[in-house]
């Protein structure tokens, strides 16, 4: 073990973990700060042999913490500000090193390290098409719209980044800047994106309008590539070692599985907390099912993890939870040799883990709404579910993988994520409706356990025989290894052909409603026609900006997009919580839609008008009740005259 450094380094060392982001971010180089944290972070872990491993659990563990260390953040006169908060993070690193004695040390990078990340970048990219041929805003902004929840994760992002913290701390104050229902929301994801969009800024006027939600679609973006890379590395984890050729084989085949099912269906309907859930649950399932060696850091991460799955989608916390209280029964003996560890830990996430949860259930009442009907599930995910799963539970039933205390640690973890998904289904038919949104969120857990599992197949793969040596100089490196590689050649050919990847057909997990993939349908989108939604509410914006205690409202010919193009203009106009009572009601058709508007908002009220049908509902509320033009200002969406 080092010796501690001496005292005068150590608070040399101390003094520039706040000089260094006070410099940075005086020079517009705030965003250089993260990495260091992550980097600095990964150096002072022990478990992983490689730098991705070390790198990916440096993630799980900041991800965690930052979503516990929020509460801080929302409390202390700084907020999110990039100095205080890295100088924070820079502190705790030294302190955390001076007191294990471990200095800074990194394993070198490897080609499997580079291949994971590019598969991820790659697939991610391929993503981004869309945003990346788009030309203008309004385009960028028909492609956002196609997911009516894209609208209200931007506005919860802008608002914790203008408060600076946590929302349900403060709901009064809330209420004042953002629609009701999203007060007691999860707002794990959208606190650790304000704070990452603050470093990009260097703690610059926060963006709004196109600037917030080109950012939005950035750190969207960000998650899903995180994704991507977490069930990668879960992968690779659960299989153990594997040979280079089944290693290759395998981040392949997940890859194309992400693409292939319907998980980029997340991406394209506006789903980053799930999204961010989904990552951290991957993680923690690969740590269940193979445990790190080095026991008080596997605790730490999975109390982390835990932490971070509750504040940021905790629906998932419930089978997670499950998962980690059989990990700690089968690894009981083990346990007692940390106490303290288990104990401190043990109280830190019960009462972490769980506050969001108890917040939105018993003041927001949000169990209500897991029962509620629409949404139901497209075939793919019935498909993905019975397909993938009669593939990989053959494939660790095999007795080379079965004999492994992983691959039945594995069986528990995806017996858990079932049988939570099955009562979620169970739920929606006690209630007389068919398997519904939330099913299909729990669905989701489920694939991606799945898509984990995929290493059972990977390890039965055969491999190269060794090079040849003294002893036996009769073997041929290239012909003997021809078998092995044709084998993977066949079976990638085979993945990518089954998850539509390639060739003329949508594969086995295509959509029921075409011959496509979501990411192929998606990619291929053609963004040169905006729709009329995003026509509107550019025009809209470009043409009526905010005015200070006066309500903004959309109204068009269909009451739906009326609705929807109120719900990203006041988003982008920062107004979500004043236009609350003029967008969420259920009326949905014109003109009753519009006369409820009238009746209901107080004023003054400003109505942009995007068609003549909507002016002629306005005039017909107007004639049946005077009253309702005290404080109402009518104005067209294209104005004839300079305004």
């Amino acid at each position: 073990m080092a010796r501690r450094p001496p005292i005068g380094l150590l608070l040399g060392v101390l003094l520039a973990c706040w000089l260094v982001p006070l410099a940075a971010n005086a020079v517009h180089a705030a965003w250089l700060l993260p990495p260091v944290v992550l980097l600095g972070t990964a150096s002072l872990l022990r478990s992983g042999r490689s730098l991705l491993d070390r790198l990916v659990l440096a993630l799980a563990l900041l991800a965690g913490l930052t979503c516990a260390v929020g509460l801080l953040f929302t409390i202390w006169p700084w907020g999110l500000h990039p100095v205080p908060v890295s100088g924070l993070a820079l502190t705790v690193l030294t302190v955390a090193a001076a007191l294990s004695r471990r200095a800074p040390r990194l394993p070198r990078p490897a080609w499997s390290d580079l291949v994971s990340l590019a598969a991820a970048a790659l697939a991610a990219s391929y993503l981004a098409t869309p945003y990346l041929r788009a030309s203008s805003f309004g385009q960028r902004l028909g492609l956002v719209m196609v997911g009516e929840d894209n609208g209200r994760h931007p506005a919860l992002v802008d608002v914790i980044g203008r408060l600076g913290g946590y929302l349900f701390l403060d709901p009064d104050t809330a209420r004042e800047n953002i629609f009701s229902g999203l007060v007691h929301y999860p707002q794990g994801w959208h606190l650790t994106t304000a704070l990452l969009d603050g470093f990009l800024r260097s703690a610059g006027d926060p963006p709004t309008g196109a600037r917030l939600m080109d950012h939005y679609v950035l750190w969207c973006l960000a998650t899903f590539g995180l994704l991507l890379l977490a069930l990668i590395w879960a992968a690779q984890h659960v299989a153990g070692p594997l040979h280079p050729l089944r290693r290759l084989v395998l981040t392949i085949g997940v890859t194309a599985l992400v693409l292939g099912t319907e998980l980029p269906r997340l991406l394209v309907a506006g789903y980053p907390s799930e999204t961010f859930g989904l990552c951290l649950a991957a993680i923690l399932i690969a740590l269940i099912a193979r445990p790190l060696h080095r026991l008080r850091e596997q605790l730490i991460l999975v109390g982390a993890l835990l932490i971070g799955i509750g504040f940021s989608y905790y629906l998932f916390l419930f089978p997670t939870g499950a998962m980690v209280l059989c990990w700690l029964i089968a690894d009981r003996r083990r346990l007692r040799t940390r106490p303290g560890t288990v104990a401190i830990v043990a109280v830190l996430t019960a009462v972490l883990a769980p506050l969001t949860a108890l917040l939105g259930i018993l003041v927001a009442g949000q169990s209500e709404a897991l029962a509620a009907p629409g949404g139901t599930p497209p075939v793919e995910t019935y498909n993905t579910l019975l397909g993938l799963g009669a593939v990989v539970v053959a494939a660790v039933l095999v007795r080379t993988n079965l004999s492994e205390t992983t691959w039945r640690r594995y069986l528990v973890v995806l017996a858990a994520a079932a049988l939570f998904s099955a009562s979620m289904a169970a739920v929606n038919l006690a209630n007389g409706t068919q398997p519904a949104y939330y099913f299909g969120k729990t669905a989701h857990l489920v694939i991606i356990v799945l898509m984990i599992g995929t290493a059972a197949l990977a390890r039965l793969l055969p491999v190269p025989p060794a090079p040849s040596t003294e002893t036996d100089p009769r073997r041929r490196p290239i012909t003997g290894a021809l078998p092995a590689v044709a084998t993977a050649a066949l079976v990638t050919l085979a993945i990518l052909a089954g998850t539509g990847l390639v060739g003329w057909t949508g594969g086995f997990f295509h959509r029921n409603g075409g011959n496509g993939t979501w990411a192929k349908d998606w990619a291929d989108r053609d963004v040169r026609t905006i729709s009329r939604p995003a026509s509107v509410t550019n025009t809209a914006y470009r043409n009526y900006p905010a005015i200070p205690g006066t309500v903004t409202l959309v109204v068009d010919k269909q009451g739906l997009h009326g609705y929807r193009e109120s719900i990203f203009l006041s988003a982008m106009q920062g107004t979500s919580g004043q236009t609350e009572r003029g967008i969420y009601f259920q009326i949905y058709d014109e003109p009753a839609r519009t006369a409820e508007i009238l009746r209901r908002v107080p004023r003054p009220l400003r109505l942009i008008v995007a068609d003549p049908a909507a002016q002629q509902a306005i005039d017909g509320a107007l004639a049946a009740n005077p009253a309702l033009r005290d404080g109402l200002t009518v104005v067209p969406l294209k104005p004839t005259t300079p305004r």
